[in-house]
This record gives C-alpha cells, sequence and structure tokens, in this order.
C-alpha cells in the first residue's frame, strides 16, 4: 500500500503512540494498565509504521531485533522473580525501594516485572507481523 496520507501520518504518529505507551506501562505500576498494554500499543505504532512504509524500513526503525526484544524481556522478567530468592523469600515476592522515584513512585521488582513483560510483548508480537508481512 503506497498512500501519502498514511506514510505522513505514522511518521508522527510513532512517537507520540511509543510514548502513549511508556505512560501505559509507568500507570500500571499503581493502576490498570502495564506491560502487556503498553507493548501492544507500542507493537501497533510499528505494526502501522510498517504497513505504511515496508517491513524493511519498521525493521530499521525498530533498531533492534524482535527476537533480541523477546530475550531482554525475558531475562528481565526473570530477575526480577529471583531477586526475592537471594534474600531468602519466596520466589516473585515483591521488593520495593525505600527511596521514592520522582516520575515512578516507590520503585520496586514489579515495575522491573512489567518492563520484561512490555518488552516481551512488544519482541513476540512484532516478530508474528513482521513474518507475516514479509511473505
Amino acid at each position: 500500500m503506497a498512500s501519502l496520507i498514511l506514510s505522513v501520518a505514522t511518521r508522527y504518529l510513532l512517537p507520540l503512540l511509543l510514548l502513549f505507551s511508556l505512560v501505559l506501562l509507568l500507570r500500571g505500576h499503581y493502576f490498570p494498565g502495564g506491560g502487556f498494554v503498553g507493548g501492544m500499543v507500542a507493537s501497533a505504532a510499528f505494526a502501522l509504521y510498517a504497513l505504511s512504509n515496508g517491513t524493511q524500513v519498521a525493521r530499521q526503525a525498530l533498531r533492534v531485533s524482535p527476537i533480541n526484544l523477546i530475550g531482554f524481556g525475558l531475562s528481565t522478567a526473570l530477575v526480577s522473580g529471583i531477586v526475592a530468592l537471594f534474600l531468602g523469600l519466596p520466589l516473585m515476592t515483591g521488593l520495593w525501594s525505600e527511596q521514592e522515584i520522582p516520575v515512578l513512585g516507590a520503585a520496586g521488582t514489579p515495575l522491573l516485572f512489567d518492563v520484561g513483560v512490555y518488552f516481551t510483548v512488544i519482541g513476540v508480537t512484532l516478530l508474528i507481523i513482521f513474518t507475516l508481512t514479509e511473505e
């Protein structure tokens, strides 16, 4: 599909949708939202970009292989669960920092887990979408 209007619109929508996905990721730390919803919005942004500009251009805009995103996301989620084991607590016990971060509030392992889910969802979804559009 070679639509000039869609191509120009996605050039402006991609950064806005990615910013919105980060807002959803951080908002989900205390309210509904989080890693899964934020990852889906980010994936939709790149899928729309791939539809309008082609899969190769979208892969270049992503700058990272979807498989690497999956590996990073799974590793991050795993680390967030294992930290508690080193402290003698059950697996996946939520640990919180005593120092509050201005934008995030009290950060802890649940936020780290959400970040892992965020990158895993982006990687899996984009791997499926890019594979289907290349066929």
